[in-house]
């Protein structure tokens, strides 16, 4: 297991490598000039001209990568050309955020689409199936942008019954400690911090894990219906075992590694994906953050926003991979 491991991180190299690239050459090759972005439209072309070499931009674009990759091994992914503070400062205040609100949109999943796929299953073809599997066609289709616009006007605006946007209410007293504000407030003991947190969190955690949610709802039901047709299921029956008992105990065990796959596979689309949901809500993430420095043509951030999201992505399915192992002991990696 520890030499698949190493292997599996040594592998992840030349994808990261090749990710960085693409992006490097797709942000150069925009017809927009980052110095006129840092100096302003007004600027001289000698200020620009200047600016330009400062930052190598008048160098070939193989060297500004070379000198750009040997930056981001040493942990330098530049400054920003808004704030002009190092890229890596802007990221993380405002990492834990988008941290907190991707657990909080799984976690919506999981608790509603595990469900779903199995009352579907164990009563296939019933008015129970049908409807979890509309539900499910809904989350898949449902644009987000428009979600969370029509979740903000109903719960908002029509019933005044959540916040519209933002983390924490504004001068909630809380002390930051991982900035995530739901742990912060349990660990400080701030209760009304925790409250006022959640409340928050409602909202753009549903958007976001709608399409998250009807894909685990049909990976669950396909996976089980797969299971329950085997011959220890049968058995399980024959021993006069209740419904539920097979069902819950014997088949969804037997059913996981699926959906275990889609699972992994949907917490690094949440991480990446989360830049409409922040936007809509004026969350204080790395998406939101990501949206601004695209607007402001922010190349720096960019890049390095495409590298976390794309680091955080297979190191997700790396970790489930690892844990195929645990969940089934006839899997031996070798």
């Amino acid at each position: 297991m520890g030499g698949y491991i190493v292997r599996r991180i040594i592998g992840l190299l030349p994808t990261l490598l090749g990710v960085s690239a693409a992006a490097f050459l797709m942000i150069h090759l925009l017809p927009s000039d980052p110095a006129v972005a840092y100096l302003g439209e007004h600027a001289t072309p000698e200020a620009i001209a200047r600016v330009r070499h400062e930052f190598g931009l008048d160098q070939p674009l193989p060297v500004q990568y070379a000198v750009y990759l040997w930056n981001v091994v040493r942990g330098d992914f530049g400054e920003s050309l808004d704030s002009h503070r190092p890229v890596s400062v802007e990221f993380l205040p405002r990492f834990p955020a988008t941290i907190e609100l991707t657990l909080g949109a799984i976690t919506v999943a999981l608790v509603v689409g595990i469900p779903i796929g199995l009352i579907s299953a164990a009563r296939p073809n019933s008015i129970l199936d049908r409807l979890g599997m509309a539900f499910a066609l809904a989350g898949v289709s449902l644009p987000v942008f428009w979600l969370g616009l029509m979740l903000v006007y109903l719960f908002s605006v029509y019933f005044h019954a959540l916040p519209t946007a933002g983390q924490i209410a504004v001068g909630l007293p809380l002390m930051p400690i991982t900035r995530i504000d739901v742990l912060d407030g349990v660990l400080t003991g701030n209760w009304a911090a925790v409250w006022d947190a959640l409340r928050h969190l409602i909202l753009p955690s549903v958007t976001l894990s709608t399409y998250s949610m009807a894909i685990i709802a049909r990976m669950t039901r396909a996976s089980m219906l797969d299971a329950l047709h085997q011959d220890y299921i049968r058995t399980a029956r024959a021993k006069g075992l209740a419904a539920w008992a097979v069902v819950i105990g014997h088949g969804l065990r037997n059913a996981l590694l699926p959906v275990v796959t889609v699972i992994g596979l949907q917490v690094g689309s949440l991480l990446t994906g989360a830049i409409l949901t922040e936007t809509i809500f004026a969350w204080p993430g790395v998406g939101r953050f990501m949206y601004d420095s695209i607007l402001f043509r922010d190349y720096p951030v960019v890049l390095a926003g495409i590298l976390l999201f794309s680091l955080l992505f297979v190191l997700v399915n790396l970790f489930v991979d690892v844990l195929y192992a645990f969940l089934d002991p006839r899997i031996r990696y070798a």
